[in-house]
């Protein structure tokens, strides 16, 4: 069977024209990880794409083809689908949108996926090749990451990433934050692989600098104790995500250090206590940011702080507090965002109630577009201010500032800083808003 695996464009992603040069993109886990799930028996062969580095073949030929699809990549992927189904070659979609909205998704495929794929995918290849393909296929209870196959990381052209070190130890989070998809897709439970499985991945794989993708790896404490125990030998380097509240677990901090980590992704969110209030985030209180970020650089640890931007205790004096106070703290690497309703959340629900989703252009669903009305702000003042936010904190005495605290090698807080000055003054030049006027929707498909 032949089968290919598409991760479509987005308007962050894409190798002509993206925002972002290869340069600053890691190689997909989810294309990788399908491909390992493939029953042998099928006899298959692949191909995998990811739009981020390279084109699809509108001629390519397979005997299925799967995309994982995002909100911002929804559009390219119906795209290519209504392509390729056209040419009579089955397409399935599955991913984070297809779980979050799957009526809108249906239309598009053959067949979707619906929730994680570990169990349903080969079913559906099974299904397929027996000529009995059902158009929609469900995450069933009982889902277990243990004793899975390892992700087939040489299908993709691994020295056209930043790396391919990409591992993955759980899945989900325990929180509850409206704006997130996980709880509205997965709910609230945390899926483990086995310590054990994680570390063989990454023996056999042979890799000294990783990434782990998991969306909170403290979610369950005891676990990333035996996990961060288990790596401490490896003498690895490795990044990941977490929330702040490691800063309040000093043992497991510790053991995060020793263990290798250099780096963590946090979402800071905002320093207005009402937004994370509003938004079920209680256990962050601006007050404690200097203190956290101060920790982890006194364990040798970077902090890539998130910060979004438009919720609705948000003035259009926040941007510039924000990013001042990201200069000021030391983030090593701060990011800005506008807080986007996805499909499927709470707070989309509750903007819907409100009457203030301006549209369904799933494109424009990027974490960089204005899709809502602000509560005490324009559109455009919302965008404009996200974008000033990104140039203060880029500007070059910015970028000094933040250095002189960095627990990072100064070539590689350097590095990273000039990619990001990049991102930060081409904001407008790729996310441009052609569709707003005067702060309402110009072109933006009416809404259902």
């Amino acid at each position: 069977m032949k089968i290919a695996l598409v991760s479509p464009k987005g308007p962050l992603y894409r190798h002509r024209g993206g925002i972002f040069r290869r340069s600053l993109r890691y190689a997909p886990l989810t294309l990788t990880t399908l491909a390992s799930l493939v029953p042998q028996d099928l006899d298959p062969e692949f191909t995998l794409v990811d739009e981020g580095i390279d084109d699809v073949d509108p001629d390519l030929r397979a005997d299925v083809i799967g995309m994982t699809v995002i909100t911002g990549t929804a559009p390219r992927a119906y795209e290519l689908a209504a392509h390729f189904r056209s040419r009579g070659i089955p397409v399935i979609l599955g991913g984070p949108h297809v779980t979050l909205a799957p009526d809108d998704a249906q239309p598009h495929a053959d067949s979707i996926v619906v929730g994680y794929a570990e169990d349903t995918w080969p079913e559906l290849l099974r299904d397929l090749a027996a000529g009995r393909l059902r158009p929609r296929y469900v995450q069933q209870a009982g889902l277990s990451l243990a004793d899975r196959p390892f992700p087939r990381r040489d299908l993709l052209p691994g020295g056209r990433f930043l790396t391919n070190n990409v591992f993955e130890a759980t899945r989900g989070c325990i929180h509850n934050c409206d704006f997130c998809v996980v709880p509205a897709a997965w709910g609230r439970k945390p899926y483990q692989k086995p310590v054990e499985d994680v570390v063989a991945d990454i023996r056999q794989h042979g890799a000294r600098k990783l990434i782990f993708v998991d969306l909170n790896l403290i979610a369950d404490r005891d676990y990333a104790a035996r996990l961060f125990e288990a790596l401490t030998p490896l003498r690895v380097q490795w990044y990941g995500l977490s929330t702040v509240l490691l800063a309040d677990d000093l043992p497991l901090l510790r053991l995060a250090a020793r263990s290798g980590c250099r780096g963590l992704l946090l979402g800071f969110e905002s320093i207005v206590a009402g937004n994370l209030r509003d938004s079920s985030k209680v256990f962050n209180k601006p007050a404690h940011f200097n203190r956290v970020v101060e920790l982890l650089h006194s364990h040798r640890i970077a902090v890539y702080g998130c910060f979004v931007f438009g919720m609705d205790h948000d003035t259009p004096d926040v941007f510039l507090q924000t990013a001042r106070f990201a200069v000021e703290a030391g983030i090593d690497l701060p990011r800005f965002a506008i807080v986007t309703p996805f499909p499927g959340t709470a707070l989309h629900q509750r903007l819907e109630r409100e009457g203030r989703i301006l549209t369904r252009n799933w494109e424009l669903y990027d974490g960089q577009h204005v899709v809502f009305q602000p509560a005490q702000m324009s559109v455009q003042q919302l965008q404009e201010g996200t974008e000033r936010a990104w140039r203060h904190a880029y500007s070059m005495p910015s970028i000094a500032r933040r250095m002189r605290s960095s627990p990072a090698s100064k070539w590689v807080a350097l590095s990273a800083n000039l990619g990001y000055r990049y991102y930060a003054h081409n904001l407008e030049r790729f996310y441009n808003c052609d569709w707003i006027i005067g702060g309402r929707a110009r072109t933006a498909p009416a809404v259902a």
